[in-house]
């Protein structure tokens, strides 16, 4: 077989020489799948990215040998799941690598605001000692409101608990039995918008999902409140998101993910492929840069040591099943 993998690290090609199946053909390569590497994935039976790959249109038309796209991530919103399938495509993800790992970062987002380790920084950087304008807030006693409860949710809560914030949680499948032990409560959405100080996102990006927080619920929200997303960019209407700081409804937010981030390149405001809507998403993103109340990451909640090789062995193992068993270790959706 032949496997195609975008979007690596230079140091995880000999990584991956030396653990997937011997007797096959591998091409590993730095960049994003984009329309202009058709011809290069024509004949691949296997294709492995990242989350900036985007596996749809006429990049999926084009993978024509195709039998298995396995994505190093858990979520797997750039990959056409439904067309994939109608060609017979199966698809893998990875759905467990860094639970702890993404959920440290929220709180590091967390933190930096609340204590304004940013502006703080800066301003010492200069050689400026002075703390006007520098005064944070205590997290003990604050509610915290966690929008999906699943492996970095709980984490979350679990941390939270070690900063005395007290913990209520929404979810379409509530964990009852976890809720008891981890000393948090489910609430409906709304009832959370209105009661939390800061609110975090774990949810997956799918239809129902999209523009969760817009200006209808925003509205809902504790006026000053604080919002992180270390989960999809999608979720968040990012013109929503800009009103509500301009207009103080919310107080600061804490970034790794955006929408329209996949269209950004590192030498261009935006890749020269990008449709309106992402180019527009894109703009309003970068509009979030200027902000002294919002901190942004690129993505990087789960760019540790650890996660990344367990991500790679697990890539490696959906890999692996798929050659000796003709089915991915970790199907999506299963």
């Amino acid at each position: 077989m032949k496997a195609v993998f975008f979007e690596l690290e230079g140091w995880e090609k000999p990584y991956l020489e030396a653990r997937l199946p011997t007797g096959h053909k591998y091409e590993f390569l730095l960049h994003r799948c984009t329309l202009d590497d058709l011809l290069l994935i024509g004949d691949a039976d296997i294709i492995s990215t990242f989350i900036f790959s985007q596996m749809k249109g006429d990049v999926l038309k084009a993978a024509k040998s195709a039998r298995l796209i396995t994505t190093r991530s858990t979520g797997y919103d750039h990959v056409d799941c439904k067309a994939a399938a109608e060609r017979g495509i199966a698809v893998a993800n990875v759905p467990e690598y860094g639970s702890n790992t993404v959920a440290e970062h929220t709180l590091a987002l967390l933190l930096a605001l609340s204590r304004r380790i940013i502006p703080a920084y800066i301003r010492t950087k200069g050689g400026h000692f002075n703390t006007d304008g520098l005064r944070g807030f205590d997290l003990r006693g604050k509610t915290l409101g966690v929008v999906g409860t699943g492996n970095i949710g709980l984490h979350v809560i679990r941390m939270a608990s070690s900063f005395g914030l007290n913990v209520i949680a929404s979810d379409a499948h509530p964990r009852a039995a976890l809720a008891d032990v981890l000393g948090f409560h489910y609430v409906p959405f709304e009832r959370l918008l209105g009661e939390s100080d800061i609110i975090t996102l774990h949810c997956p990006a799918t239809p129902q999902t999209h523009h969760l927080i817009r200006a209808e619920t925003i509205t809902k929200m504790k006026k000053g409140a604080i919002l992180i997303n270390t989960a999809r960019g999608s979720i968040v209407n990012t013109n929503d998101l800009l009103h509500a700081l301009e207009t103080r409804q919310i107080a600061g937010a804490g970034l790794d993910v955006f929408d329209g981030e996949g269209t950004i390149k590192e030498d261009a405001p935006v890749a020269v492929d990008a449709d309106r809507e992402q180019l527009i998403a894109a703009i309003q993103a970068h509009r979030l840069l200027t902000r002294e109340d919002v901190i942004v990451t690129p993505h990087n909640a789960f760019n540790s040591e650890e996660a990344v090789r367990r991500i790679l062995d697990t890539t490696v193992e959906n890999i692996r099943c798929f050659i000796e068993k003709g089915a991915p270790a970790f199907p999506v959706g299963r």
